[in-house]
């Protein structure tokens, strides 16, 4: 199998080199690593500045502040790279423990697959990838969900306590990520295992100590129920949005869906991965709307149930014959380079959509571009520390602070009063102001948009004291122009 693990090996860093450089740009990147910056400089979440999610990452990321005040986006993004890598090494751990624990033991049997299957179907993932690529929650949250299911499966009193923590840990970095806790520890219970008692104070014991933390403050509780509060007050819902990003789950996870199937007699043996899978896919489909990529975090459990199935299904851990086992591991090795290799992604990371007949062709990568952009700010502003801009990973990019209140980039929540206040005094701390289709559009925590008058109003407060330095078409995430003023 040799060969096989370095096709795949080989796959992945060639996809992951895809998902780091070519990859499109999201906003949410950089006000996550902004959060990361403030914590490090000694601010706290909900306290000091708003933020919609855990405190975990922004808290594990403060110690690693440095690579991207030195090194950008660019160096964020492998970071990330990096951590999720680790989950889905956890993840073919964790297979391969059951796929032996599940698997015939007969004399001459060959080791089960099910650590490639689980690899392939994860590492040569291109949509996988690229969203433990980008700098949200879905790698570090991964990581610790498979780290706490690796552990689970040593059933020692201590894996037991670990384990809890570092679910604990996972609803810290994304709060929908706490169902596992209490189903793990339901089905703990029913099965009678000696060190539920464990896990179940351990459990307790982490979630209240976290929970203590938060509420250590009038401030911190405040701004973590508002937190809480946000997620559910976006307006409206739709079912058909919510369909699609089903269908669009498929699509981008068709080789685990279809493996999947493949193993689905051996599903009962992995209850306990499945009902936790589907507790958080529950909990993240009833958002107003359940954008595919919340489901990344927990991929990996769907990925090993799919692959210990197909190695029981199929005999790829048994010793009868080879040809099984290696036709098995092709079919999956074929799916997923299929897959990733023919991913639509691939077409709209190069291309900004099409005109009539003519393919928009992107002249450079959206990470390129804005580091052309960050350099031509800078010439612009060499000494500046500050920027005007809901665009923070345009921020993060040249290492400046955004004005008190736009830490969360378009998801800003300021009033009409504190945008005019803030847009009218600007001038004295900003030299520059980077303006993209982003800013002032959005008005959380709906969500929806904001009057184009109020809009158009907002720039006109910049007018007196700001003058076009230069525009930049097709920037950053879905190619809206990039207005970049200067103080005059």
């Amino acid at each position: 199998m040799k060969g096989y693990w370095t096709m795949a090996a080989l796959a992945f860093v060639v996809l992951g080199f895809a998902a780091v450089w070519m990859g499109g740009l999201n906003q949410d990147e950089g006000w996550y690593l902004y959060a990361a910056n403030l914590v490090s400089e000694g601010q706290l979440p909900y306290r000091d500045f708003f933020f919609t999610q855990g405190p975990v990452m922004p808290y594990v990321y403060s110690v690693f502040a440095g690579i991207w005040r030195d090194y950008g986006l660019l160096g964020a993004r492998i970071f990330n790279l990096l951590i999720g890598f680790m989950g889905i090494v956890f993840a073919c751990g964790l297979a391969q423990r059951l796929a032996k624990r599940f698997c015939s033991e007969e004399a001459g049997a060959p080791p089960p697959r099910a650590g490639l299957v689980t690899f392939l179907l994860l590492a040569t993932n291109l949509y996988h990838l690229y969203y433990l690529a980008i700098p949200k929650t879905y790698a570090l949250a991964g990581l610790l969900v498979m780290v706490g299911f690796y552990l689970l499966s040593f059933e020692r009193a201590w894996a037991f306590a670990l384990s809890a923590l570092l679910f604990v840990l996972a609803a810290g970095t994304r709060f929908s990520l706490g169902a596992i806790l209490p189903v793990v520890a339901v089905a703990l219970i029913w099965k009678g295992r000696r060190g539920w008692p464990v896990f179940v104070l351990s459990g307790l014991l982490f979630g209240g100590l976290l929970l203590g933390t938060l509420w250590s403050s009038p401030a911190l509780h405040d701004g973590f129920l508002a937190a809480l509060t946000y997620h559910s007050s976006r307006g409206g819902s739709d079912i058909v949005w919510t369909v699609g990003s089903l269908s669009r789950l498929v699509r981008w996870y068709l080789p685990v869906f279809v493996v999947l199937g493949l193993g689905v007699a051996e599903w009962r043996r992995m209850r306990l991965l499945l009902l936790s899978f589907l507790a958080v896919f529950a909990v993240q489909m009833l958002a107003p709307f359940p954008y595919e990529d919340y489901q990344v975090p927990i991929m990996g459990l769907l990925a090993v149930v799919a692959a210990v199935g197909l190695v029981r299904g199929w005999g790829l851990g048994s010793a009868a014959g080879e040809d099984a086992p290696r036709y098995g591991v092709l079919l999956v090795l074929g799916l997923c380079f299929a897959s990733s290799f023919g991913s639509p992604l691939l077409e709209k990371w190069m291309t900004n959509g099409q005109d009539r007949f003519w393919s928009l062709k992107k002249e450079k990568t959206e990470l390129a571009q804005l580091r052309d952009v960050a350099q031509k700010i800078k010439a612009l502003d060499p000494n500046g520390t500050t920027l005007l801009t809901q665009d923070l990973y345009l921020a993060i990019e040249l290492n400046r602070k955004v004005p008190k209140g736009l830490e969360m980039g378009p998801f800003a929540m300021l009033s009409d009063a504190e945008w005019r206040q803030l847009l009218t005094s600007a001038h004295e701390t900003c030299s520059v102001a980077a303006l993209s289709g982003y800013s002032f559009a959005i008005e959380p925590p709906a969500c929806t948009e904001r009057p184009v008058t109020t809009q158009l109003d907002y720039y006109r407060l910049l007018e007196p004291t700001y003058e076009p330095a230069f525009r930049e078409e097709n920037f950053g995430q879905n190619a809206t122009p990039l207005l970049v003023l200067k103080r005059k």
